[in-house]
């Protein structure tokens, strides 16, 4: 995993967590499972842009706040 990759899961996480979403409520918000969101937090899978759009939709932030450090 490249050290951006690492940025865009750090700041999902970070986003997540200022707005205080629990992953089952970002999980019901964007129909993606739980399992997946830990692991995508967890920096364990890759992800493609529709997901990471569903989550910055989701969180009500702009996709590009994901690709730089929080």
């Amino acid at each position: 995993m490249t050290e951006e990759e690492e940025i865009v899961y750090d700041n999902i996480r970070f986003y997540r967590n200022k707005k205080g979403i629990s992953i089952l409520k970002l999980s019901n918000e964007t129909g993606i499972s739980r399992s997946h969101l830990y692991y995508i937090e967890s920096k364990k899978i890759s992800q493609t842009i529709e997901t990471l759009n569903k989550i910055a939709i989701a969180l009500e932030i702009p996709l590009k706040d994901f690709f730089t450090k929080a």
